[in-house]
């Protein structure tokens, strides 16, 4: 059993920083975002059709470099909220948690005794294939791994407070593309609207001790967030940086052509 990148540095009121390898299924990559010292992969199950072998393979090169691997996951059954940690994550983000009493409910399903009532096995990675006593394991996962609710409806910004509150729930996370779809001004990030469903998440966060962040585009633009107190952050997809990667090669040759 191992202590937790993610929940290490929030404890502690530090930056963590968050990639994904979206869309590709590749141990090699998130391997390769932990030896660049990122804190967490984020491995999107929600919108991409990774299977549980997958997850634990890629969670596998998370494990090899030492970044947390975080599945946001398929909302159904109990199972889908506590698959994810027997498969290896360390983490999960739950989409489109809209009340406190949602965000209870994820808690029983994600959580050991006493927080949750998560279904116990004992065999799997994170409990040592078995070989970590079954007690010490489950409050070691009490401890040791985390639960993100995404805040991405105008409903859960009405509810931000209850969600808050929730034991258990540790990282706020804003979706602002679905929050702005929400409100009816769909990709208007930056508008006052969203601004200000951003400051009452920011709010909630420090009122209940929770962790909160938010996708951005760069470091600049993390900048006023993380002067708001946004500590889990975002950024970067590895199919984004193929395509600016290649698009770049590709005007390069074209200016070359052209002299």
């Amino acid at each position: 059993m191992r202590t937790n990148r993610v929940l290490a540095k929030l404890r502690q009121g530090k930056l963590v920083l968050v990639t994904t390898v979206t869309p590709y299924a590749s141990p090699k990559l998130t391997e390769m975002v932990g030896m660049l010292d990122f804190d967490c992969v984020w491995i999107d199950m929600e919108h991409q059709d990774y299977s549980y072998d997958q997850l634990f393979d890629m969670a596998l090169g998370c494990r090899a470099s030492g970044v947390e691997p975080m599945a946001r996951i398929r909302k159904g059954d109990y199972w889908t909220y506590s698959r994810p940690f027997e498969a290896g994550a360390s983490g999960i983000m739950v989409p489109h948690c809209c009340t406190g009493a949602e965000a209870e409910q994820i808690v029983r399903f994600a959580r050991f005794a006493p927080l949750g009532m998560r279904g116990i096995d004992g065999v799997e990675v994170s409990a040592d294939y078995g070989m970590a006593p079954t007690l010490e394991y489950m409050a070691h996962a009490n401890r040791e791994t985390f639960v993100c609710v995404q805040i991405e409806d105008r409903e859960a910004v009405d509810n931000v407070d209850a969600i808050a509150a929730v034991a258990g729930v540790d990282i706020l996370f804003i979706g602002p593309a679905d929050l702005s779809q929400s409100y009816g001004i769909p990709l208007q990030t930056q508008d006052p609207l969203i601004q200000t469903a951003i400051e009452r998440v920011a709010a909630a966060a420090a009122k209940h001790g929770k962790a909160w962040g938010l996708p951005v585009g760069s470091a600049t633009a993390a900048e006023r967030y993380y002067e708001q107190g946004a500590r889990f952050l975002s950024c970067g997809a590895a199919i984004i940086l193929l395509q600016q990667g290649w698009r770049q090669i590709r005007q390069d040759f074209d200016a070359l052509l052209q002299r």
